[in-house]
């Protein structure tokens, strides 16, 4: 297992937060959000060894590094995302930079960048977005134009334009992709390289302190030491190669800023009188504004935990379905936190002082960057349904096997609710198998929206029946559990309810007989108690975030 010892990791997170409360305080973020950029002097006093030297962290021991696992930039990135997604974004674009070298670098330019990155404190871009090409980065049009001399290739000529690129401005190291002779390659260019020309930043929704720039590329020279591996065509495979670890640490920015939202909203409804007591005491605010959007975070906080130790278990060949469940749960959920934060603040929500304003803008990206909520769905759902095909139609009826096991050793925590869901999943692909919907692009993204729901709820059960579940540092054992079971019930019904609809929606099968297949009665059944668990997760959340 990589990765840092727990003290070690606390005491980077807890430096991380005093280093933000000494140096970026509300008052500033707020005033850089209406400026627009953070500058460029303050992202680098954090690679600072002596301040915080956190660009250290994804650079192995070995070349001067802290060599920082999955679970540890997980913790990281949901911590900075909580004091802004701008600044996190700037800190994080350096990390993806550098993951093209880590994945498919020569033992000597991993040697040479990753040693410059840590002696240097180097700010680096991710240079693959274009105009025509954001999430399809196969149609590229930067090319890549060899230069020859005595027959041999020595180095070659890029041409092209990029957009959308996170530290576009102010990198002293840049990452770009480019079609070369065989298919796209990643190639190392270093501030100052002439013919590259920059544009101003862009004036954004949100993240707005992240340095954003479009820029162009005429012939500019790169040494051919300088495309990563050394070969051609291979590219793709080196970016898919860390979508796992990419998405999952984007999924750890919705989370933060998630709860950086909620957190303020539980806070001020304590403080907040309305007919004769605090709103946190409404179980109406509590039920509808709160709770719902608290027990989501947390699912998908049990699921990045759960691929990150896998990760930094190594050993599993493929897990970027994994990364793009965990990111389109927690993107899409801490979306819904921020804005229901500022609904549940009412007038003061949506004043920029109270910061959830800004958070809302800010989080909004999440569902964006790193592959949008819809390509996400699609990538689940193809990958889940050839698992459904190589398994003779019994994926998800092996994993609700797996949660009717698990609740028969633990029965606290909703697993066999899970289960039902789960084969109601199962019949769901089944149903698209024999009537060929998966034909439909539509039925696609309802597939992967569907299965972020059963597999989200199957690891939040495995969580919460876990001894090792104290990751959860909010809260008791007792008040996640229930925020399981809770998961649970709601997961398995929409997955009932939006399968039969979307079913009926294509297909010729009736209502009732698709209702009884699904067990959607005993779903509904297994709603008895919802209104306990909501009343128990309640007061676990005042207490988390008490007004002091």
């Amino acid at each position: 297992m990589v990765g840092l010892e727990d003290e070690m990791r606390e005491m980077l997170l807890n430096g991380i937060r005093e280093y933000a409360a000494r140096n970026f305080p509300v008052e500033y973020l707020l005033k850089m959000d209406r400026e627009g950029e953070l500058p460029k002097e303050k992202i680098k006093e954090m690679y600072d060894p002596t301040k915080l030297g956190i660009h250290l962290l994804l650079v192995p021991q070995e070349f001067g590094g802290f060599g920082a696992g999955n679970y540890d930039m997980y913790k990281v990135c949901e911590t900075l995302a909580g004091i802004d997604l701008g600044l996190a974004t700037s800190v994080f674009s350096t990390f993806l930079g550098l993951d093209p070298i880590r994945v498919g670098g020569t033992p000597e330019q991993r040697s040479k960048w990753f040693g410059r990155v840590a002696a240097e404190g180097l700010l680096c871009a991710y240079g693959a977005t274009e105009a025509e090409a954001g999430s399809d980065l196969g149609s590229l049009k930067t090319i890549a134009v060899p230069v020859i001399e005595d027959g041999k290739t020595v180095g070659y000529r890029i041409s092209g334009n990029k957009q959308w690129i996170s530290n576009a401005g102010m990198a002293d190291l840049y990452l770009i992709l480019a079609r070369d002779t065989k298919a796209v390659g990643w190639f190392i260019v270093e501030r100052g390289a002439e013919g590259m020309e920059f544009n101003n930043p862009e004036d954004k929704h949100g993240i707005r302190l992240a340095n954003t720039v479009a820029f162009s590329m005429d012939n500019v020279y790169v040494p051919l030491e300088n495309l990563v591996g050394m070969e051609e065509g291979q590219g793709l495979t080196q970016a898919q190669a860390v979508f796992a670890n990419t998405r999952l640490m984007v999924a750890a920015f919705g989370l933060g800023c998630g709860w950086e939202a909620l957190g303020r909203a539980i806070s001020y409804s304590q403080g907040r009188i309305q007919a004769g007591g605090p709103l946190s005491e409404k179980q109406g605010y509590m039920h509808k504004l709160i709770v719902p959007h608290a027990v989501k975070l947390e699912a998908a906080r049990a699921y990045i935990e759960e691929v990150a130790f896998r990760l930094d278990k190594g050993g599993e060949a493929d897990l970027s379905t994994e990364g793009a469940i965990a990111k389109l749960s927690a993107s899409e959920s801490g979306n819904a936190a921020a804005e229901a934060s500022i609904q549940a603040m009412g007038g003061y929500g949506y004043v920029r002082e109270m910061v959830v304003e800004k958070v809302k803008r800010d989080v909004r990206i999440t569902m964006i960057y790193e592959g949008t909520s819809e390509i996400l769905e699609m990538t689940i759902a193809r990958n889940r349904w050839q698992e459904h095909l190589k398994s003779r139609s019994q994926f998800y009826n092996a994993m609700a096997a797996d949660m009717e096991a698990l609740h028969a050793k633990d029965p606290r925590v909703g697993a066999d609710v899970c289960a039902l869901g789960l084969r109601a999943l199962n019949a769901v692909f089944e149903h698209c198998r024999v009537q060929k919907l998966t034909r439909n692009q539509h039925v696609l993204m309802r597939l992967g929206e569907l299965s972020c729901l059963g597999e989200t709820s199957a690891a939040f059960c495995r969580a919460a029946a876990s001894e090792n579940y104290s990751r959860a540092i909010r809260f008791d054992r007792h008040s996640w559990q229930s925020m399981s079971r809770l998961h649970s019930r709601n997961s398995a019904q929409a997955i009932a309810e939006k399968g039969i609809e979307m079913i009926i929606g294509y297909g010729s099968a009736s209502a009732s007989a698709l209702s009884s297949e699904m067990n959607l009665a005993k779903i509904l059944d297994a709603g008895s108690g919802t209104m306990d668990d909501m009343d128990i997760a309640s007061e676990a959340l005042k207490k988390a975030f008490k007004k002091t």
